[in-house]
């Protein structure tokens, strides 16, 4: 399955399936939600998490049964993170912004991407309760609401908008590595946004309403889909250690341009080095 025009049609059925599914997001936003918890407190997980991710992935296997998944709820599951194949694969995060969801904030999207032979081939990110739906094919361009996107040309971080993941400091034993990072963010930044959404975080890269995002700790449904579309955006996507970007193991650095990305390796390793050091301080005193 590699034909555009089976590309073109898994592209329009997913697409109707995502905007119908959003549905339910935009209804229960307000609603009572019942919660549990997966890898800690900080990791939510709703009765709507668990409905969409069927809804989607039913959907598509009828219709494309020869197709694989990696969903997120389907993996917590199972607790496997299964490999990537060759095969047609599609990437599911039902809701990503959990966290959000539950207290009726309105960063929440459904994120969905296709994979054939490990190449992403379709992103689709929608948020239904701002009404925004972002997309992209593979050297067809980004899209939000049928308007073509493109990620900023600021390349000075004391110029730039600067997002990251500061929650994930709730996580004991990587708290001193994200608050060192988010220090050396605040230092040299415009301004900094913790958005709670990598989805949409990555796509508002892409349509260059903030210069760049970093997170590590994340899954590969959390940035398949923005991932295609920022690129399609023309902007850049890499490893926290400046790297190839790996869709299995994300540790983001997303930017509009080479020369951002770059800059944020490099104040990143910084960042962890003056960590380190701090550490080691403590050590010695005690």
């Amino acid at each position: 399955m590699t034909s555009k025009e089976e590309l073109n049609y898994c592209y329009d059925f997913v697409m109707k399936l995502t905007v119908e599914a959003g549905k339910i997001i935009r209804d229960a936003i307000q609603g009572w939600k019942n919660i549990e918890t997966k890898a800690g407190d900080w990791d939510l997980v709703t009765q709507y998490d668990k409905e969409l991710e069927g809804i989607l992935i039913n959907g598509i296997a009828k219709k494309f049964p020869e197709h694989k998944f990696i969903g997120e709820e389907t993996v917590s599951s199972t607790n496997h993170l299964p490999d990537l194949t060759d095969d047609p694969t599609w990437i599911i995060d039902p809701i990503d912004g959990t966290t959000n969801f539950v207290h009726s904030f309105p960063f929440t999207c459904i994120s969905i991407a296709l994979a054939v032979k490990k190449e992403l081939e379709i992103g689709i990110v929608y948020n239904p309760v701002l009404e925004q739906l972002f997309m992209a094919r593979r050297g067809h361009g980004a899209f939000l609401n049928g308007k073509p996107i493109k990620s900023s040309k600021t390349e000075r971080l004391e110029e730039s908008l600067l997002c990251l993941e500061a929650s994930y400091a709730t996580i004991e034993n990587i708290r001193d590595i994200i608050l060192g990072r988010m220090e050396a963010f605040v230092s040299v930044a415009h301004g900094i946004r913790t958005m709670g959404s990598a989805a949409l975080t990555l796509c508002y890269v892409a349509m260059g309403a903030t210069e760049a995002y970093h997170t590590d700790n994340l899954m590969p449904w959390d940035v398949a889909a923005g991932v295609l579309i920022i690129r399609e955006a023309d902007g850049v996507v890499i490893d926290t250690n400046g790297g190839q970007f790996n869709i299995m193991l994300p540790k983001v650095i997303a930017a509009g341009n080479h020369k951002l990305a770059n800059d944020l390796v490099t104040l990143i390793k910084k960042a962890d080095s003056k960590t380190l050091q701090k550490k080691l301080a403590h050590k010695r005193t005690k």
